[in-house]
């Protein structure tokens, strides 16, 4: 595959998603075990709805909270039952089959410790690690590779990235070349609203392009050959299949990297598009389609990495959740909790890990959200040290700075 450097536009840091950081060194210690262990980190840009990807079906606030959004055990789009109280999105097969051979884990009620509603400044703490947005320009991931002890470099080559820009989780010391899919994914609303605003103030000329572009006016009218903007998102190729294309072809090139006996063992990828304001469509609809997209990312990964699966760890994340309840267009706001999804065939999965908060009025964090319960740090941590054996006084100080209260959550690895 051909690599080539970084591209920084800001167009592509609005537009990039699917990017591969990955380190070139077996940890030490995993290797005195006889492990030779990968880990592969998936952010989802754009806030994920948790309760849509996994619900409370067991709740009993959950239909009041929903109404006939509310995905449940029975109808046409019945959510597939994990453990008697949460469900999940039929859209995810994959994952479920994954969780029924105890390979997969939803950690729910899970958040890092921002709880501000901006996109960006979430990002940036999610990724970075640190409690202050904008405060490190260096990632954890990167900083926690840096600080294992190196067994041997695998490959004698630097790390890499998939995608036109390398995500801030994977910047620091470690150096990156990019290689990128033949096509990128189409840029999904939220993204081309944010560049419609952006350059009707500096460039008019190109918000006129984007607008007759990707049928965006068509959209916005509601009117795209009589389609209106749900049966737009819930239309197969308009643009789910393209986005489903892209995300196994990322994560299956990450898988297939990370398989090789010199390939990297560690390794980060981003996808842009989770902003669903309006017509999230849980069941069948936008977020359905994307969720469908993810699912079909783990199968990729776990046929790339072939016999390496039974040694590796997905886990995907996101900036924050969406409001509880529905909004007055069909979709969900900046929230605060969400779930965090692990994949691997090295966990100890077939569980809902939840000190569940409840959903009536009073239990909902500042009466709309989904109550945080769980540090997205102590996910991370569990993983960090028990997966590759990171030490934990260095990922209080060094990978998560500040953060000694926050305890790993053992037990995730088998």
């Amino acid at each position: 595959m051909p690599f080539k450097p970084h591209l920084s536009t800001r167009r592509e840091m609005l537009l990039g998603s699917g990017a591969l950081f990955a380190w070139a060194y077996m940890p030490k210690l995993a290797h005195a075990e006889g492990r030779d262990p990968r880990f592969l980190v998936i952010v989802l840009r754009g806030a994920l709805d948790g309760l849509a990807t996994v619900a409370p079906v067991g709740d009993p606030g959950w239909i009041a909270l929903r109404g006939d959004k509310a995905l449940t055990l029975d109808g046409d789009h019945a959510a597939l039952g994990l453990d008697g109280f949460f469900a999940l999105n039929p859209a995810m097969p994959n994952f479920y089959r994954l969780y029924q051979v105890k390979q997969a884990i939803v950690v729910h009620a899970a958040a890092t410790s921002y709880r501000e509603r901006s996109h960006f400044d979430g990002q940036d703490v999610l990724e970075s690690g640190v409690v202050t947005p904008g405060a490190s320009d260096t990632g954890w991931l990167n900083r926690a590779c840096q600080a294992l002890a190196p067994a041997s470099r695998v490959a004698g080559r630097d790390a890499f990235a998939v995608g036109p820009v390398t995500p801030l989780i994977a910047r620091g010391p470690a150096p990156v070349v990019s290689w990128s899919p033949l096509k990128l994914p189409p840029a999904g609303s939220d993204t081309l609203n944010r560049l419609l605003d952006l350059y009707r103030h500096t460039d008019p000329g190109l918000a006129k392009a984007l607008e007759e572009r990707n049928m965006l006016t068509a959209i916005a009218q509601g009117d795209a050959m009589g389609m209106t903007p749900r049966k737009i998102a819930a239309t197969p190729g308009v643009p789910g299949a393209a986005v489903r294309a892209y995300f196994a072809e990322a994560a299956g090139a990450a898988a297939k990297f990370m398989a090789r006996s010199d390939g990297p063992r560690v390794g980060a990828l981003a996808f842009d598009g989770w902003d669903t304001h309006a017509d999230e469509g849980a069941a069948h609809g936008r977020l359905s389609a994307l969720l469908g997209a993810l699912d079909g990312a783990f199968g990729a990964i776990e046929n790339g990495m072939g016999a390496a699966w039974s040694e590796t760890v997905v886990a995907v994340v996101t900036e924050f959740g969406r409001t509880a309840r529905i909004n007055g267009t069909d979709g969900t706001d900046h929230g605060t909790a969400t779930v965090a999804l692990l994949a691997g065939g090295a966990l100890k999965g077939g569980r809902v890990v939840a000190d569940w908060p409840g959903l009536s009025d009073a239990a909902l964090y500042q009466n709309r959200d989904l109550k945080p319960t769980t540090d997205v740090r102590a996910v991370m941590k569990g993983i960090l040290a028990d997966h590759l054996r990171s030490d934990e006084h260095v990922l209080a100080s060094v990978v998560f700075p500040g953060s000694g209260d926050v305890k790993p959550m053992r037990g995730l690895v088998a």
